[in-house]
């Protein structure tokens, strides 16, 4: 059973990668869009800001490795895992090769439900939904860590956009009105290249939220993977070479090998990068100035620290793309391209059960051949 521990392990490192180049784009479109950085020096960015973004914490690591399902349903020798994290690597492939940005996080969480959910029998119990008092109590499972996030983080991506670009549009047509040295600042040449430079800063933000919240979710994975595993006795002999897989703590410790290979792993994808995903959110969807990458990517990562912080495993997809359509909304309500964004939203709306599919039809598919 050691060799299929470490093949979920290899599976959840896979996912991690995919999810750095597939997610890339998220943290640095807007910055390539705007010009102000080549794809390269982007992507660059993104994987130092992602790498050290993804040892800042490890709240959503733990919702996912002990939060969101029965652990007792999701055990190394039911292949459940592995059914979770291939449903979720073949969504996110099929939706990169589309140029949709999909979320990998929402993939992820599909993927371990609907694994979770075929090897219960098809027991809705084994989805922590939020079922006891206590689970109420703590705002844990389900409800609290995705489904309300799910709909609350584009909400807030969206209207903290259209306040921060507001706001800055409101200062910029104070200061002309001011007239003198205030009105020759605000012009739109010396805008773009203050924003230019600060955009450098929104962008190492938004990589450093982007390492905060998706690197931990594939440390909950392999978390719960060895938890498993050591409840099932499969750690109880180990090799000398594999000792270090034997847990520090309990179900909820994300052990410090975990932390920095997914941070490794994922930096490794981020470096890869993702130019469909690119191309869709940095240039389909609005015209962007570097003001207008700025406020996007400020609200998208100030959303992500947020929720990080309170261990929901939010989608960073989400985010950034309802920050750029409440910047555009600021900018010019009928600048918004209505049929990229339906496109979009299509993709949010079935990635959780396209993946949880997947992940259900393998499982089942499995358990006929027991």
């Amino acid at each position: 059973m050691l060799t299929l521990l470490l093949f979920v392990i290899l599976a959840a490192l896979v996912f991690e990668f995919i999810n750095g180049f597939h997610d890339t784009a998220n943290s640095i479109a807007t910055v390539v869009a705007t010009k102000v950085l080549t794809p390269t020096q982007a992507v660059i960015l993104a994987a130092i800001t992602n790498l050290i973004g993804a040892f800042s914490g490890t709240a959503v690591a733990k919702t996912i490795s002990s939060g969101l399902v029965d652990t007792s349903m999701v055990t190394v020798s039911s292949e459940v895992l592995i059914c979770a994290l291939t449903g979720a690597i073949i969504w996110n492939l099929i939706t990169w090769a589309l140029g949709l940005p999909s979320s990998s996080s929402h993939a992820l969480i599909g993927g371990l439900c609907g694994a979770a959910l075929a090897a219960g029998n098809n027991n809705f119990d084994v989805l922590m939904w939020s079922k006891t008092a206590a689970v109420w109590t703590e705002n844990k499972g389900l409800l609290w860590k995705v489904v309300i996030p799910m709909v609350s983080s584009p909400i807030a991506g969206f209207t903290l956009g259209v306040i921060i670009m507001g706001g800055l549009m409101a200062i910029i047509s104070g200061m002309n009105s001011m007239g003198g040295i205030m009105a020759r600042i605000a012009r739109p040449k010396w805008v773009n290249v203050a924003f230019g430079k600060a955009q450098l800063l929104s962008a190492g933000y938004m990589g450093f939220a982007h390492g905060s919240n998706d690197a931990q979710k594939t440390m909950g994975i392999i978390a719960l993977a060895i938890f498993g595993a050591n409840s099932a006795g499969t750690l109880d002999q180990l090799p000398a070479w594999a000792e270090f897989l034997r847990p520090d703590g309990g179900e909820k410790d994300i052990d410090t090998w975990i932390i920095f290979a997914c941070a490794l792993i994922m930096a490794s994808g981020t470096a890869v990068g993702g130019w469909r995903i690119i191309k869709t959110l940095g240039h389909k969807m609005v015209k962007l100035h570097p003001i207008n990458g700025f406020a996007a990517e400020t609200s998208s990562a100030t959303i992500l620290l947020a929720a990080a912080h309170f261990g929901m495993p939010v989608s960073t997809t989400h985010s950034i793309s309802t920050a750029i359509m409440g910047v555009g909304f600021a900018k010019n309500p009928h600048a918004l391209k209505l049929s990229i964004i339906e496109r979009i939203v299509w993709a949010w709306v079935l990635t959780i059960p396209a993946a949880g599919g997947l992940a259900w039809g393998m499982v089942s598919l499995l358990s006929l051949f027991r």
